[in-house]
């Protein structure tokens, strides 16, 4: 078998539980760099950046089914996906332009700088510069 990028057993699979599939979809696309993979909306899509493939699933998926004990997924937890950045600070101010919110502001730890961008429906993902990584000029 020949291994390709679209191959699912390539990649990292990550999935989020998401209040609107496309807003997720247009998110992730627009701001933070992913393709579009597949889209069954308005239940699930997924998108990919490199081999990381992020499973979006709406209410309406199978992912979204309630559990035995009446608890129903929902998005907006504190786990999250984590991606390098070369310039956060150059990340950060672009994507506050466009209008995209924030959990914190970006800190700095003995790794490097971190912030919590929060998708639309809540869900975290970590934007993160390593210590000791050039800015782009």
């Amino acid at each position: 078998m020949t291994s390709t990028q679209d191959s699912t057993q390539d990649m990292v699979n990550v999935r989020y539980m998401v209040d609107d599939v496309q807003a997720a979809v247009d998110f992730y696309t627009g701001h933070l760099g992913f393709t579009l993979r597949t889209s069954a909306a308005p239940a699930f899509a997924d998108v990919t950046r490199g081999n990381l493939r992020l499973l979006l699933a709406g209410p309406k998926s199978s992912a979204g089914r309630p559990m035995p004990d009446g608890r129903r997924p929902e998005p907006g937890g504190w786990n999250r996906i984590h991606l390098i950045v070369p310039d956060i600070t150059e990340e950060v101010a672009r994507l506050r332009a466009d209008g995209v919110p924030f959990r914190n502001d970006i800190v700095t730890g003995p790794g490097g700088k971190q912030i919590l961008v929060e998708d639309p429906a809540g869900n975290v993902v970590e934007l993160f510069e390593p210590a000791g990584s050039p800015p782009i000029s």
